[in-house]
């Protein structure tokens, strides 16, 4: 472990304790940052400084930039003193930004040319305290790259990450961090739709926030069974109980909606869902499915993308 040098560019809110996690893992560690106060702490763990990316990469076989975005990667990747200027055949840069798949792909290609790998390895969750755990959660890192590379770094990622994914060929990251990042703002989006209805008809936060806790959207049941079990499978057999066939499911949409008519609330996205689950009880071999058939909608306007799963898996 010791004899890995490893350069960490990008002391932000992330990057920083990201960094003080491998120092305090016993990794040697150079740093850089635009802003040399940013590094002081990891400094006063024992971290070396370098002036330039270029210097940092020279002296190092792993470097982890954390920055801001694609504008930035590709600066420090391959601008004035980038990193490209002094990275070594054989050595390994692994970006923790959410960046472009497309700006990944095109610098792969650039650092082969000089023999050296490239990962990308986007990170998602809550930064982590000074003594390198997690706060709210888990950093989860999804990595994509050559395998083994990826193999490699794997206890590296380890070091401060709680889960780490491997995700395929370079780009395939980023694709699933924008991916869960366009989940989670639409989530959010749609939490507070049906909070605003149902403070509005007085029902206080605190009440509503359990009773959404405590029903299949916030346990966790639709990530983990119903939609594993379902349309991740293919499989829209009407069902009985809390599988909701059509009927029942459009017509808790239409009362929703028609709550928030009542009481002037804007419902964008749930009137969305109730528009895509009209379009689809109107065909006809459809009627009487499981209601999560109406997904293969958005499949059909994504040019018939096929979305499953592996069971076994």
């Amino acid at each position: 472990m010791d004899e890995i040098n490893i350069g960490f560019i990008g002391l932000g809110n992330m990057g920083q304790h990201m960094c003080l996690a491998l120092i305090q893992n016993n990794y040697k560690v150079t740093v850089h940052d635009i802003n040399r106060d940013a590094a002081l702490p990891a400094l006063e763990l024992g971290a070396t400084w370098a002036d330039t990316p270029s210097e940092l990469a020279s002296q190092n076989d792993i470097i982890f930039t954390s920055l801001p975005g694609p504008t930035e990667v590709e600066a420090v990747a391959t601008g004035e003193d980038g990193i490209i200027d002094g990275i070594a055949s054989d050595s390994v840069w692994a970006d923790l930004s959410t960046s472009s798949p497309e700006l990944m792909r095109r610098l792969q290609e650039t650092f082969a040319s000089r023999g050296a790998s490239i990962l990308d390895a986007p990170v998602s969750g809550r930064r982590s305290d000074e003594n390198g755990v997690t706060l709210n959660g888990v950093l989860s890192i999804m990595v994509g790259g050559h395998e083994n590379i990826y193999m490699k770094l794997k206890p590296i990622f380890e070091s401060f990450g709680n889960r780490v994914t491997y995700t395929g060929e370079i780009g395939t990251a980023t694709i699933c961090k924008l991916a869960n990042n366009m989940f989670q703002y639409g989530l959010e989006r749609l939490l507070v739709e049906s909070l605003t209805l149902g403070v509005k008809a007085g029902v206080p936060a605190e009440t509503l926030m359990q009773c959404i806790r405590n029903g299949a959207g916030g346990s966790g049941r639709i990530l983990n069974v119903s939609m594993p079990d379902t349309y991740l499978q293919g499989k829209f057999d009407g069902g009985t109980g809390s599988e909701s066939t059509f009927p029942i499911s459009r017509k808790d949409m239409a009362l929703a909606l028609e709550l928030g008519r009542e009481l002037n609330v804007p419902l964008q996205i749930a009137t969305g869902t109730y528009n895509d689950m009209t379009a689809a009880v109107n065909r006809k071999e459809w009627a009487d499915l499981n209601y999560r058939v109406y997904h293969l909608l958005q499949e059909e306007r994504a040019g018939n993308v096929e979305v499953r799963i592996n069971p076994e898996k």
